[in-house]
């Protein structure tokens, strides 16, 4: 057993902390510390198998703490955020609704969107419709009320 083993798992630790400072998640930073504490291991003189115990252990107590403090944390972004806030709102088109010249406007509530058909059909101006889903950038519309 080599008591100078104990650098190699020093520099592991350094590299997955220095990982971590560059990446996002909280995950090298786990490795790190398990990496420090095999190193620990390592100066005190323990064997590979203590060493390699001390990684895993720590490294994986400390990999599952986190996602489990992180789920309390965290939570679901609330529905209806960014265009998905548009969907099952009404609004009115301010720009005919042509899906052959790729044209269409509408409003919903104060924002203006690009916009295509259900139907795949015209939609005249000053019509009400009602936001059935997005693609892509363009808001998918159905008229809430018989086009004239």
């Amino acid at each position: 057993m080599d008591p100078r083993l104990w650098w190699i798992w020093a520099i592991l630790a350094a590299a997955f902390i220095l990982g971590e400072i560059v990446t996002t998640g909280f995950f090298l930073l786990w490795f790190g510390i398990g990496a420090a504490a095999a190193a620990l291991a390592a100066l005190f003189g323990l064997g590979p198998g203590w060493q390699w115990a001390a990684f895993v252990f720590l490294s994986a107590i400390l990999v599952l703490l986190s996602r489990r403090f992180a789920d309390r944390v965290t939570s679901p972004p609330p529905p209806g955020i960014g265009a998905e806030r548009a969907i099952g709102k009404n609004g009115v088109v301010i720009e005919s609704i042509d899906p052959l010249k790729d044209a269409g406007r509408v409003r919903v509530e104060k924002d203006e969107w690009r916009a295509t058909s259900e139907s795949e059909g015209n939609i005249p101006v000053g019509t009400k419709v009602t936001v059935v889903r997005i693609e892509g950038t363009h808001l998918v519309v159905k008229p809430t009320e018989e086009v004239t």
